[in-house]
């Protein structure tokens, strides 16, 4: 009887199988890994006790979003980065307590103040371990704002040089905005609290006209002054909605470079997910941690969801997806 071996739905993400760390235009090319290794680091990420390469000397930390994790969020990334000479490092941040795997391989779920002090003590570590001064971010969805929240009110102003922002949310979303009002009547009716129900304590803090985005943009807005953002959104983002929450001017003391994915290019449809495995994307957060366009930005036809082109010579459909056809079956 014909089977599927977890060493062959997992063999993207293990490094004795792999010479080398090839880059796979994927948003879910992150899963194969969290199986083959629950909890661990992707190959090339979190080399502790390692210097970074002089021509890289700031460590670049990913952060990723609501539900994701050090491994499932950057399958593109880490391979990506490291294969351009940074050094990767990843956490999965806001973790339920006590949570067994997989369950704790689902982040961002506390309150996104306590994410972001979690998120200073990584910092600490990384700049011991690799003796540099400041860090890099790049961040996806709540990754984005978990570490400004960190610099503009927990001390950590001065640390973060380029921050990197992918599907952007500064001032909130409007997604579940309709399930304000059944949220209001459940209480009102039944007595039934729904945010001490839901095991997300960050979903309501994101949501626009919140508590926490009205503290995110005192002081006439998100960004902390000495930090080089550069916001990367997508048109197509089903979660960030308006996608221009991610799209705010900075004042006259930020340094602020917003980019919509699809300008220039309408044939990249990633969304919200997506956007982490866009070729396009990856592009451009290259160039933003480099300081200068030192890769040519692509335009392909990018599909939604994976943010895998569509067209491709490996074969053509999702590396996830593709892990799973019968003609890898034993």
């Amino acid at each position: 009887m014909s089977r599927l071996p977890l060493e062959r739905l997992v063999e993207i993400g293990d490094e004795k199988q792999q010479a080398s760390n090839r880059i796979v235009y994927d948003f879910f090319s992150g899963i194969g890994p969290e199986l083959a290794d629950p909890g661990g680091s992707l190959p090339g990420a979190n080399r502790w006790g390692r210097p970074c390469d002089p021509e890289h000397p700031v460590p670049v930390i990913l952060m990723h979003g609501t539900a994701g994790g050090a491994q499932t969020n950057w399958g593109t990334y880490v391979p990506l980065l490291t294969d351009a000479g940074f050094s990767v490092f990843t956490l999965t941040y806001g973790a339920l307590p006590g949570s067994k795997w997989p369950i704790s391989a689902l982040g961002g779920m506390a309150r996104i103040e306590d994410s972001a002090a979690e998120f200073g003590d990584f910092v600490k570590r990384v700049l011991a371990s690799t003796g540099a001064d400041q860090v890099d971010v790049v961040g996806h969805s709540q990754g984005t704002i978990v570490p400004n929240y960190w610099a503009k009110f927990l001390g950590g102003q001065g640390t973060i040089r380029r921050y990197v922002s992918l599907a952007p949310l500064w001032q909130g979303t409007s997604a579940l905005a309709r399930a304000r009002p059944v949220a209001a009547e459940l209480q009102e009716r039944f007595g039934i609290d729904v945010g001490a129900v839901i095991p997300c304590q960050a979903l309501p803090q994101m949501m626009e006209g919140s508590h926490f985005i009205e503290e995110l943009n005192s002081g006439g807005g998100p960004y902390v002054p000495g930090i080089q953002y550069t916001n990367i959104s997508t048109v197509h983002d089903e979660l960030v909605r308006p996608y221009t929450s991610g799209q705010v001017p900075g004042g006259p003391d930020d340094d602020v470079v917003n980019i919509v994915l699809q300008d220039g290019c309408p044939r990249d449809f990633s969304d919200h997910l997506g956007i982490c495995g866009s070729p396009r994307a990856a592009a451009m957060v290259i160039n933003a941690l480099e300081g200068e366009d030192v890769r040519v930005v692509p335009c392909r036809l990018v599909s939604p969801f994976f943010g895998s082109p569509v067209l491709r010579r490996t074969g053509g459909a999702p590396e996830f997806i593709r892990s799973l056809t019968p003609s890898r079956i034993s």
